[in-house]
């Protein structure tokens, strides 16, 4: 199936925290999605892209304030990417998370768009982060059974061993980096059947063995860096998409605006 018109939800993960834009312009990044319009640009001429994805979005944001927006648009094919903010906050409810995402799944499969969902990656890997591995892995089964049942395309990053190197991932260890987006691309293409020149399954050259006594201040210092200011954001009720305005706003020709 040709793919004419995109249309990308989500957050960070979808914006393309921390893939660098053209030039590498400070705030502007590219991402996973970028790269795939690439590709689908490549083969049509008359392709169109909008990508409404902002940082820090709740699913029920996401839901709420980005499907209706893909459905006047009327695509062919939209990714929906929701829940990872949620999962990292005390108390997430996947259960009910999995009823908000199958919702609107239902309404753009209605549209007779081809949808695309994502599980997340397996955080057993990451400090503090892990301790909730059980729902996140109770998320990512819902989000495996509403593909199912409705018919969607499923990027299954809990099966990409690449990505649980962190030379995939930025300092803060909550977005990927250029490597990291590269290789998700390249996953969403093989999913969809495009040709791609990278490969989601890249093996990493070995490393030498961290010192514990490293590896433990490398976590404390990532932990007062990256996930404390981000627990006081939530805390305080904040976000670090407050103000922020999709960078594609418009189902427009790409790469143009």
């Amino acid at each position: 199936m040709s793919h004419r018109s995109f249309v990308a939800l989500g957050d960070s993960f979808t914006e393309g925290l921390n893939d660098p834009g053209p030039g590498g312009a400070e705030g502007h990044f590219r991402g996973w999605a970028d790269r795939v319009a690439e590709r689908l640009a490549a083969l049509d001429p008359e392709f169109r892209y909008a990508n409404l994805a902002v940082r820090g979005k709740l699913i029920d944001q996401i839901v709420e304030q980005q499907v209706p927006r893909a459905v006047e648009m009327r695509p062919d094919l939209v990714s929906l990417c929701a829940g990872g903010n949620d999962l990292l906050r005390p108390r997430s409810d996947p259960d009910r998370m999995a009823k908000k995402l199958a919702g609107a799944v239902r309404t753009l499969r209605a549209t007779g768009a081809e949808v695309l969902l994502f599980t997340g990656v397996d955080p057993r890997d990451t400090p503090i982060m892990r301790r909730a591995r059980g729902t996140f892995a109770i998320f990512y089964m819902h989000v495996r059974s509403i593909a199912d049942l409705y018919g969607c395309r499923l990027v299954d990053q809990w099966s990409m061993q690449g990505l649980r190197d962190w030379r995939a991932w930025s300092d803060d260890r909550l977005h990927m980096n250029e490597e990291g987006h590269r290789m998700v691309a390249a996953k969403v293409c093989d999913v969809l059947g495009i040709e791609c020149e990278d490969d989601w399954r890249r093996e990493w050259a070995p490393r030498e063995r961290a010192d514990p006594g490293a590896r433990r201040r490398e976590d404390a210092r990532w932990v007062r860096e990256h996930l404390g200011p981000w627990v006081v954001r939530r805390l305080r009720g904040r976000s670090s998409g407050d103000g922020l305005d999709p960078k594609r706003p418009d189902l427009g020709l790409f790469p143009g605006l």
